[in-house]
């Protein structure tokens, strides 16, 4: 009966990573053939803010930008704007420099590498527990839905995995080093509120003011460059953000749900289970705050974090990798393995069904949760019948 579980959780863990290795390879293939296939990906409002950049434009200016993704094939309603805060315009600067077609195959490419790079690190640092030696679930974070996802639409959240996993990896060796790596973080700050304020919190408790310094003199330095390629861009944003309607659209998020439900004017409803999010996590974090361990707490507070986004995408779900990768090398429940692949493959079913704004991706930052709190359960279990003496198979079974 184990053995039969335990082939069975390898056919469908095969399967989901098969199924998304191959649909991110065809794509990556046609790109370069397929002007319309660059053009309606993410990347174009990128490459649309670089292009502006170099012709020191405005990178906020609605028509220009509309003029420019149009000009390269996009044919949707509104034109698409770089959301992320002004100091994130230095990283689509260079692809101003070269055609939509040229660039995009590059962006994308630079994307899947920063994702095994941030895999290998992560499974570098979990791969010697008795449960991961010797398998291959590391590729679980190599063909992670979410991110593979963000690899084909040419987004940025594997720039803010790339920070998040070079922060787990340096922080006890290199603290300056893991401070400034926070940066690439801060281009989409919504999405890790209340592991900031635990971040914070922890920075306070252990005085770990090399990583605050660190964190703090990449930040200035990014605003800096900034102001140099564009001065005027912080005002250019704000007007943006003041006049534009972006933070009334619907994205799966309960704090969009809980917004339009309530009053969809009021937008800071949508911030409600953030902070919620943020009182549970200090109290989850205070009474572990000297002991506290970033890859094994932390990555549950990221989770959290992404489940009380006040906005977000699915592609931005690649945040929880590391968290994934660590419980399945804790993990000897193939029962839990299985349901791992099994929400790989709804995700990629969902992707290619699904509009990005469908509320039809609500339970994927749930699932994550759900899931990891299960390990730690069997976990937990399974040591307290292996210190009574129970046969090992228990958890192997569950």
């Amino acid at each position: 009966m184990v053995k039969h579980e335990r082939d069975f959780s390898v056919f469908l863990i095969a399967i989901a990573c098969a199924l998304a290795m191959l649909f991110t390879v065809l794509f990556l293939a046609a790109m370069p053939f397929n002007r319309a296939v660059v053009a309606k990906r993410d990347f174009i409002t990128y490459w649309a803010t670089g292009r502006q950049l170099v012709r020191h434009g405005n990178p906020y200016d609605a028509a220009a930008l509309d003029a420019m993704e149009r000009d390269a094939g996009f044919r949707g309603g509104t034109p698409y704007f770089m959301r992320n805060v002004p100091w994130a315009l230095p990283l689509a600067l260079p692809l101003g420099y070269f055609s939509a077609q040229a660039a995009a195959l590059p962006w994308s490419l630079l994307m899947l590498g920063l994702l095994i790079a941030s895999v290998r690190m992560v499974w570098s640092m979990v791969w010697r527990t008795a449960n991961a030696r010797g398998s291959h679930l590391d590729w679980l974070g190599y063909c992670f839905p979410p991110a593979l996802f963000c690899v084909i639409l040419g987004q940025t959240s594997i720039l803010l995995l790339f920070g998040l996993v070079l922060f787990l990896r340096l922080h006890k060796t290199h603290p300056f080093a893991a401070g400034a790596a926070l940066w690439l973080c801060s281009l989409k700050p919504h999405l890790f509120l209340p592991f900031g304020v635990v971040l914070l919190a922890w920075i306070a408790v252990t005085r770990s003011d090399r990583i605050l310094a660190g964190a703090l003199t990449a930040m200035a330095a990014g605003a800096v460059v900034t102001s140099l390629i564009d001065p005027s861009a912080w005002g250019d944003y704000a007007h943006y953000m003041r006049t534009s309607v972006v933070t009334h659209e619907f994205t799966p998020c309960f704090g969009n749900v809980l917004r339009d439900a309530v009053n969809p004017t009021a937008e800071w409803l949508a911030f409600v289970p953030a902070a919620l999010g943020c009182m549970w996590a200090l109290a989850y974090f205070w009474p572990r705050r000297r002991a506290w361990d970033w890859m094994e707490e932390g990555g549950l507070v990221m989770l959290v974090s992404l489940l009380v986004a006040p906005f977000g995408w699915i592609f931005d779900q690649a945040l929880a990798i590391p968290a994934i990768l660590v419980g399945a090398a804790q993990t000897t429940s193939r029962v839990l393995l299985s349901a791992l692949a099994a929400i790989y493959l709804f995700i990629e079913f969902e992707v290619n069904y699904f509009d990005l704004h469908s509320k039809a991706y609500l339970w994927v930052a749930p699932a994550w949760v759900v899931w990891c709190l299960a390990v730690r359960v069997v976990a937990r279990e399974a040591g307290a019948a292996q210190t009574a003496g129970a046969p090992r198979g228990l958890s192997d079974g569950w």
